[in-house]
């Protein structure tokens, strides 16, 4: 059964859910992992697009859009519409609502900050994954 974790950004941490995304993401890919960034919006992908190559000095995280890249050879990919390939094994959840292709992945990150409709979608998110027995982990980030 895939594993759900919630990532909730603390009042006055430092950075917001897409520096905390890219925090995330370096260190799954550095475990080996392969990962799905699921955006809301085209422009939220091409934000996670460009923030990967520069939230951190001297990071590197090989990463692509989904539409432009080849999910065989690129252990990150983010996209707003893409389903999963067979290739990813972590799913990173920045959309409001969770993806209906979700049970393919072995874990899922779900990432939430204090912006009030994130709260409330991600309390939402919460309840379904809760209300279908899927296992679930809260990780309070500052």
């Amino acid at each position: 059964m895939t594993q759900i974790d919630f990532y909730v950004l603390e009042e006055g941490s430092r950075g917001n859910r897409f520096t905390l995304t890219c925090r995330l993401c370096e260190k799954i890919y550095h475990q080996g992992r392969r990962i799905l960034i699921h955006t809301e919006s085209e422009e939220e992908t091409r934000h996670m697009e460009r923030l990967l190559w520069t939230f951190r000095q001297g990071s590197f995280v090989p990463h692509g859009i989904a539409e432009r890249c080849d999910h065989s050879v690129t252990p990150v990919i983010i996209s707003h519409q893409q389903e999963a390939g067979e290739e990813q094994d972590v799913l990173i959840n920045l959309s409001r609502e969770v993806p209906n292709f979700f049970s393919r992945f072995q874990r899922v990150a779900e990432i939430i900050d204090q912006e009030p409709p994130v709260v409330s979608a991600g309390r939402e998110r919460f309840k379904f994954y809760r209300d279908r027995g899927y296992p679930l982990n809260k990780h309070d980030i500052r």
